[in-house]
């Protein structure tokens, strides 16, 4: 009898490594509700991409009761994370560049929906069944080198974006216009960490860019831009957080943090499935470019109890600038066509 529990139990444990091999997951089960599994290339706790993303699916769990699930990849097993997902899910969420796969597992799982964040699928024009959902960034970050160009005392404000990719350089060549255009004579300077799990990486390369001078820092990096708070905490610089509203999300580094690009993660997820919930509206084979004008994109300065080191002038120069991009009268560079 006891060989017998025995071998049940390795049998179990064996197929639970199966299940979650290279990634991590949780979540909770109502069997009548639509489920949502999230599927994260790194980790959540970033307080900011991942996390917004994730945000935006708790506020469908509490307001529809739609059951949500979770999956951390940490860096690989990407196709099969989302297979998992399409297994048990109505919805499944890739969040970040690296599910390129997805054309594949979408094809595989016809009567999965697909949102995949942050990309655009190949043949997306024959995958119903897939909604990408890209961010115009670059927008964004020319308002955020706008602001930094107007704060740095040294002439001089840097960047640290997470790795050398089309995604993080279109916030990097929309920041550097936007600093231009503020003053064509500031200095960018920017280095990449090649990670975005490593807050000590990220202090190193904020450290690095202010041993050049940077007095104002844009962090594109995730969980890695913690680093780049702590550094800036411990040198007393500015910094620029990214996503969500880190004067909120990160507010320990209040003092440090001047405002943040906000890419509206979760409420373009929320609103998504909000919609499908509500009547049944689903648009899938496109990609959805959440712009300015649409405000998926903008700029965050905190609330009322954060620190405003940014003049209600300098806020003002910065909504008419957005009215301008929004407008076409300026037009942002981007690394995507």
């Amino acid at each position: 009898m006891k060989k017998i529990i025995s071998l049940i139990l390795v049998l179990t444990l064996i197929l639970s490594a199966f299940t979650l091999a290279g990634c991590s997951g949780d979540g909770q089960a109502d069997e009548n509700a639509i489920t949502v599994c999230v599927v994260v290339s790194s980790a959540f706790g970033d307080k900011s991409f991942n996390d917004s993303a994730k945000e935006g699916a708790d506020q469908l769990a509490e307001e529809f009761g739609v059951n949500v699930t979770t999956i951390e990849c940490h860096e690989e097993n990407f196709k099969q994370s989302m297979m998992q997902a399409a297994e048990e899910s109505d919805f499944v969420i890739p969040v970040g560049w690296q599910f390129y796969e997805i054309s594949e597992v979408a094809g595989e799982y016809p009567d999965t929906k697909f949102i995949w964040v942050d990309n655009p699928a190949e043949n997306i024009e024959n995958l119903p069944n897939v909604l990408c959902i890209t961010y115009a960034q670059n927008e964004g970050a020319f308002l955020a080198g706008y602001i930094a160009a107007n704060m740095t005392s040294s002439g001089v404000v840097g960047a640290v974006g997470g790795e050398d990719n089309n995604t993080i350089n279109d916030f990097l060549v929309g920041y550097e216009q936007g600093a231009k255009y503020a003053n064509p004579d500031v200095t960018v300077v920017t280095n990449y960490a090649n990670d975005y799990e490593d807050p000590a990486k990220g202090k190193e390369c904020a450290l690095a860019l202010h041993d050049q001078g940077a007095d104002v820092i844009f962090q594109v990096a995730g969980n890695t831009g913690n680093g780049v708070f702590e550094a800036a905490a411990e040198q007393n610089f500015y910094v620029i957080g990214v996503d969500q509203d880190q004067k909120i999300s990160a507010a320990e580094y209040d003092d440090q943090i001047i405002c943040s690009m906000k890419k509206e993660v979760g409420k373009s997820i929320y609103d998504t499935i909000a919609a499908y919930i509500n009547d049944g509206t689903w648009e899938g084979a496109r990609v959805w470019t959440a712009d300015m004008s649409t405000g998926y994109v903008s700029i965050a300065y905190g609330d009322e109890s954060s620190t405003q080191q940014v003049s209600d002038e300098l806020k003002q120069q910065v909504e008419d600038i957005a009215a301008l991009i929004i407008s076409g009268d300026i037009t942002v560079q981007t690394t995507r066509s």
